[in-house]
This record gives C-alpha cells, structure tokens and sequence, in this order.
C-alpha cells in the first residue's frame, strides 16, 4: 500500500511539472456526502444498484467521499490522468478506495493501473438496467491493462471501419472462495459506417483463473495457465480432480456476444443494442436467445427538455436448454470458483440477478456464504448466484425541469424463476417491481448541487421504500 501511494505522489508530481512545460492541467476536486434511509434492513434495488459498490445495503446509513482527478495534456495527443476516491460509509465503519488509478495514453491508446470506473459493454450509461459484462454494479476492480477507449479509424478503409477494445489483468483478493485468484478480460468490437447509420458488433470475455485453498489441490497459475486462459484451451488445471471427468477450460469463464445498430441526424440519436451472454463458450450458439435487448432515444436539440430515454428487456429463462440439464452452464455461477461473477458481494453483471447476500433479504432461510468456512461445508449448496433465470422489461427516462433541475425515472419488471439446480425458493415464479424517481439541483455556479431520491420495490420478493438526500460539491480549475 505504501508503495501505491508513492507512486501515485511520484506521478502527479512529475506529471503536473510536465504539464506546466506544455499545457494547463484539469484538476478537479470533488466531495459529497449521501444519507439513506428504508422501510426494511436494507435498500430498494435502485438506491443501492449500479453505483459501484459505494452505497451499504443496509436500513439508514451516511456516505461520505472525498476525491480528486487531474489530466495532463500535451499537443491534444498525449495525456497522462490519474486519480483518487476514498469512502466512507456502513455508520462510519468502513473506508475504502473506490478509485486509485494512473492513466497514460496517445489519442484512444491508453496504459490503465488501479483501480477506475468502468462499464463494459454499449448499454447506455444513464439509464440502463446493467450491462451483462461489467455493469458499474460492483466496487471496481484493481487491474492493469492497455485499451483502445473508443472507436479509432482502421487505416485505409477512409474512415467507414473502425475498432476498440482492451485486454486487462486483474486481482480478485481474498473476499473469495478461491483466495487470491485472478481476472483475464478482454473485448474486441467493430463498426462500420462514418455518416448517420453505424453498425456495431463484439465480443467480451472474462475469466477468472489461478488462485488457491488450502483444502483444494494446487490450481495451475503460472504462464502456461495464463496462455491457455488467454486462449480459451481445454485443459485440466488442476481443479478437475478425477480421471474420468474431461478436462475443462482453466477457471471460470463468460462472456457476452453484442451487436447493435445507431442512426443519428441533426435533432436525435437512436441506437439499439443487444447482448447474449455465455458460459464457456456453451451459449455461441444460433440457438441461444438469453439476451439483453435496449433501444436508446438521445434528443440532441438545445432547449429540449426531455434529454434520453431507455428501454430493455431482459431474457435468460432459456439458460442453453438444448443441452442435457446435468450439462447447462449456470450464468454467473461455477462448481470449483463458487464466488461465481460477484465481488465484494455484489453482483459484477448485472443487478437483476440476485447473489445469496442481496437473497438473505428475500428468504430467511437463505444466508451468505462465509469464504473462509472448509470447502465440504460449502458446496452441493447450489452457486452463490441464486436467481439468474429472470425475463423482464425496464425503461429510464433523463430529462431537464425548470431551475436547472435534473431528473431520471427508472421502472423495472421483472418474473424470477430462481436456477436450474435450485428452484425451490422461486417455485413458484416470484414476480417484481424496482422504481426510482431522482432530482438533482445546481445550487451554486461554483459546482454545490444537491440530490433527492425515492425508491419502491414491490412485489413478492420484497415490499421496501427507500430515501436518499445528498450534497455534492465538484470544482474544476
């Protein structure tokens, strides 16, 4: 930790006498503090989900943040950015960098170290429900890697193909089952057109891979096991256990297939987008039609005062039902990594699946799992993900009122039929409503606002009303 943070001293030291050479810097300062209240011991999903890990799950409580961000510009090429976001919440109990990253990059190139926000994936980010790759659901996670960020002129097509995507390396810590595992993601998209219609497709995947128990045998993590995560093999690596089981692909591994179209003139924007996921390549099949659907309304007209409207519909009931049930891959889940794609106990995809920590509020007789506990007591107890067989539809509107006042409204339906290996809990489907309705103030012209918000879930996996109020402060030089 010390050295992290002498780097990060290092860094903006050097950088800012750097920009001082070439151009200003953008230092922003920003700060808040956020109270939260519900009818229940915990929150509605919206009050809580999609705001990377920093609001606590539970009936009243008070987060404060501090942080900081800067960017070092050099001929509107080069860049170096970094940044800090430290927390406080769970009645003052809890502190925690939600960001700590160095950030350096030509153009769309970047070099990325720490932890930052990010959200994978072409689900709009105001107002979708969450991507199904990384939704901004959970506490990001401390990576490094290099990326393309955004799409980027493939020489001598003249403009009409373009291309990004990335490729990380990541540390999944010891809130784990598997202790000390790590993350391999990588994505890869193209587009095709330069005027007003664009097309757009891509691949995500991750994996999560090597790490170790003292009560399991010796997981492979060494370059070999990092080469065949990287390349998808078939292989054993050590979790496998018995003769007569086939070898598997080292850890556990998803992804989403995307696609989508995007129309623009003048006044609007509309876009639409889909996303299949999959489980170890079982779900890349014509087959499959798990998907998250949207289709995005963005007004581009000054003045207007309805700004972006989303709406989705969601779809995994079918969880690749044209194999044997004994053979189905459940989303988010794994038989050796049981943590399955959660992080600090929540879910990394998106939020309308439910995890045993948010289920323990649904079903009394559902608790988490503790990681530590000896690994017989933990398995034939079905995954940590405890719902991922949902359909539903959600919409979200952003929109301008009088008095500089913004405004989001988000409605989600959703029916919930549990898994496969465990329906008992969803037998029969539980249907459900998550709404949120949001104000933000500009105070003061300095960067002082201040946020109100209302949450209701209804239905018959939780009836709760929820409250937020916070001030926010943000200056920029």
């Amino acid at each position: 930790m010390k050295k992290w943070w002498l780097y990060i001293a290092l860094t903006g030291g050097c950088t800012t006498a750097w920009a001082q050479t070439h151009i200003a810097d953008s230092l922003e300062v920003h700060a808040g503090l956020t109270g939260t209240i519900a009818s229940k011991d915990y929150q509605p999903l919206w009050l809580m989900a999609n705001h990377f890990g920093t609001i606590s799950d539970r009936k009243g409580d008070v987060s404060t943040h501090i942080g900081f961000s800067n960017r070092h510009v050099w001929k509107d090429d080069f860049y170096i950015r970094y940044g800090l976001d430290v927390y406080n919440n769970d009645q003052f109990h809890q502190t925690f960098i939600e960001q700590g990253y160095v950030k350096a990059g030509y153009r769309h190139w970047e070099i990325r170290a720490g932890r930052y926000e990010e959200i994978i994936g072409e689900t709009d980010r105001d107002l979708s429900s969450g991507s199904m790759g990384i939704s901004g659901n959970a506490l990001p996670i401390p990576k490094v890697g290099i990326a393309v960020t955004d799409y980027t002129n493939i020489p001598y097509t003249n403009g009409w193909l373009q291309f990004k995507g990335l490729i990380s390396h990541g540390w999944m810590g010891n809130d784990q089952y598997i202790k000390k595992a790590w993350l391999h993601e990588k994505n890869f998209y193209l587009r095709i057109g330069k005027r007003k219609l664009k097309v757009f497709g891509g691949i995500q995947h991750y994996a999560v891979w090597g790490g170790n128990r003292k009560d399991l045998p010796r997981i492979t993590a060494d370059w070999q096991g990092f080469m065949d995560v990287l390349l998808v093999k078939t292989k054993d690596d050590g979790t496998v256990g018995t003769t007569d089981i086939q070898p598997n692909r080292p850890g556990d591994h998803r992804g989403i297939v995307e696609g989508g179209i995007e129309w623009e003139n003048e006044r609007l924007l509309l876009r639409m987008y889909n996303q299949t996921p999959f489980e170890s390549g079982q779900g890349i099949d014509i087959r499959n039609i798990d998907r998250l659907l949207g289709i995005v309304y963005i007004n581009k007209q000054a003045g207007g005062w309805l700004q972006k409207i989303t709406t989705e519909v969601i779809y995994t009931k079918q969880m690749n039902d044209f194999f044997p049930l004994h053979q189905r891959e459940s989303y988010y889940n794994n038989g050796v990594y049981l943590t399955g794609w959660d992080y600090h106990e929540r879910v990394i995809g998106t939020p309308l699946f439910i995890d045993r920590d948010r289920g323990q509020h649904y079903f009394p007789s559902m608790k988490p799992f503790n990681w530590d506990a000896p690994k017989d007591s933990l398995r034939a107890k079905g995954g940590n993900i405890i719902n991922n067989r949902i359909m539903g539809v959600h919409i979200g509107a952003l929109y301008h009122l009088p008095k500089k006042i913004t405004g989001r409204t988000l409605i989600t339906y959703t029916q919930n039929y549990g898994t496969y290996t465990n329906t008992v809990l969803f037998k029969p489907m539980k249907r459900q409503w998550y709404a949120l309705q949001e104000f933000q103030c500009q105070v003061t012209a300095q960067g002082l606002s201040l946020k109100a918000a209302m949450a209701v879930d209804q239905g018959q996996l939780s009836d709760n009303v929820g409250f937020t109020m916070g001030v926010l402060w943000n200056w920029r030089k």
